[in-house]
């Protein structure tokens, strides 16, 4: 036979985890996030975004860098892009910079799924979570 001592001690592990779940796929706020992407031509370098715990984003694009905000409300998100470093891109680099940031900007709802965020919109974008 059960004890209630028993009983109350499962049904507090199975909220703490029922919270925790809940809680590592919430919006990722106060990581580094790496965009599910190909290098472009010539360069190593792949987009990343770094969010804050207020939603305020640092951007390192392909060649171009810039600051952003998310706002979110449930499964809602908006992202408004802040000043964009030009940097001296080349041709390809900035169009592709551009690009990603209009993709940004007109995302509408997000969904994680563990170490995977993906902001969607006309252009899904998925990010992954850095790892140390």
């Amino acid at each position: 036979m059960v004890s209630l001592r028993q009983m109350v001690c499962v049904s507090v592990a199975m909220l703490a985890m029922s919270t925790l779940a809940r809680a590592e796929d919430g919006f990722p706020f106060g990581t580094e996030m790496t965009l599910e992407a190909l290098p472009q031509p010539g360069s190593k370098r792949i987009p990343n975004i770094e969010i804050g715990d207020n939603g305020e984003v640092v951007l390192e694009l392909w060649c171009k860098g810039g600051k952003g905000q998310f706002s979110v409300a449930g499964n809602t998100v908006i992202f408004m892009p802040g000043p964009i470093q030009d940097r001296s891109c080349p041709p390809a680099r900035a169009q592709a910079d551009d690009e990603l940031v209009a993709a940004l900007g007109s995302v509408e709802t997000w969904k994680r799924q563990g170490d995977v965020l993906t902001l969607v919109g006309p252009k899904p974008l998925r990010f992954r979570v850095n790892g140390n």
